[in-house]
């Protein structure tokens, strides 16, 4: 077997071997199913693009059931030591554990790793079933603040004694009234976590060549929080993009050529507009929570969340970590039933930030065939008039011939 090479970060960039090591986590519930038919649709893309010439080295790491059941441990040091090793990996869903252990494995790899862009492209296949109208005009990139907000989980029960302890402080410090029998939650929200997501958003839009980036906030409520990333935003805009980037006030809306257009909308009236003008927005950086709500409802717009794609990135350090953005599905584990599409788009979004985007264009033009076919998954099919409901792994069976049939 093939030993591979380590992909390495040198000068503030990826250095990728041909055979790169890259650890992965099956995952829980249905994760096994999907993680085989997505697998194979990933190498056969690369062989396709690079016969013989680029592959992967897959190395399994466990977290999750599968590790407490193996290890004794939800999330085995030894897993987290090979995504800092590799620096690239990719992952099915998880279980979190109820009542014991880590809060979210999910949240802790992100935390652990600092990978504090969570970056979810949301676009449409043509036939996919939409609730919407015209999904075809949604097309947008989130970038959701990964480490600060609710998620950190500064969290205090209500009626304990450290909490009512805090309580009394608080009236005492700063005359805050708050009902005794209420839990707390600390929203941390730092300049420093703020304007490193929003540096990356506007990274990605020079790069991709996209027109606007639009700040999403609650800061009309929430001033020195969510006020405070609008706030840094535009300041940061200002500071380090003056050439390439041109404010809503500084232009009316109407940027010059060659400019990225940046704006903002309060979180509730941006979940209206994605509704009625989706077309108006494109790349959008928010906070943790905002990101977490606005990516599963943009996803539900083009399809479910089963077709959703996720990455999470520390842009400083090279570190990656690709994921299904959907649960674990227990009730369908091992049933070869559930659709791949969510892993088979991250492996593609994964190609993409390893710079092999021929293989990643391959897979989403392989999807688009599939999908116009009409030989779906049961998720689609019963939603799809004249569909044919496919396995999981037979769809993935033809998604390879689909792109095996591109020039």
């Amino acid at each position: 077997m093939h030993s591979g090479e380590k992909i390495v970060f040198e000068n503030h960039k990826l250095v990728v071997p041909d055979d790169p090591i890259v650890p992965y986590i099956e995952g829980d519930g249905t994760g096994p199913d999907i993680w085989r038919a997505a697998v194979r649709v990933v190498d056969r893309a690369v062989e396709l693009c690079w016969p013989g010439k680029r592959k992967f080295v897959w190395k399994e790491v466990l977290a999750g059931e599968k590790a407490f059941r193996e290890m004794g441990n939800w999330l085995p040091q030894e897993t987290i030591q090979a995504f800092q090793e590799y620096r690239v990996g990719i992952k099915g869903p998880l279980t979190t554990p109820v009542g014991e252990g880590i809060r979210s494995l999910n949240v802790a790899l992100r935390m652990i790793l600092d990978l504090y862009a969570c970056v979810r492209p949301v676009r449409y296949f043509p036939g996919v079933p939409s609730p919407v109208k015209e999904p075809q005009k949604v097309d947008m990139v989130v970038f959701r603040e990964n480490t600060e907000d609710v998620y950190v989980g500064f969290e205090l029960e209500s009626d304990k004694q450290e909490t009512k302890d805090l309580l009394d402080h608080l009236l005492k410090k700063y005359g805050w009234r708050i009902r005794p029998d209420s839990g707390i939650a600390i929203k941390p929200i730092s300049k420093t976590g703020s304007r490193r997501l929003i540096k990356a958003a506007i990274e990605y839009a020079l790069a991709k060549g996209r027109k606007s980036v639009t700040l999403v906030h609650k800061g009309n409520i929430q001033k020195f929080t969510e006020g405070a990333f609008r706030k840094w935003g535009y300041e940061l805009a200002r500071e380090s993009y003056r050439d390439e980037v041109v404010s809503w006030d500084e232009c009316n809306g109407n940027p010059p050529p060659g400019k990225i257009l940046m704006k903002d909308a309060i979180a509730d009236i941006f979940f209206q507009q994605t509704l009625l003008r989706p077309e108006e927005f494109d790349v959008i950086a928010t906070m943790n929570l905002n990101g977490d709500y606005m990516s599963d409802a943009l996803a539900a717009q083009v399809g479910g969340i089963g077709m959703a794609p996720g990455g999470n990135i520390n842009y400083e350090s090279g570190y990656a970590l690709f994921e299904a953005t959907h649960g674990t599905a227990p009730k369908y584990a091992n049933l070869d039933k559930v659709n791949p599409s969510s892993v088979i788009l991250s492996g593609a979004m994964m190609l993409e930030y390893l710079g092999w985007p021929e293989a990643a264009a391959r897979i989403e033009k392989g999807l688009e065939k599939t999908f116009a076919s009409k030989k779906v998954t049961y998720d689609l099919a019963r939603l799809m008039e004249g569909a044919e409901e496919v396995s999981c792994s037979r769809f993935a069976d033809l998604v390879c011939a689909n792109m095996e049939k591109l020039s």
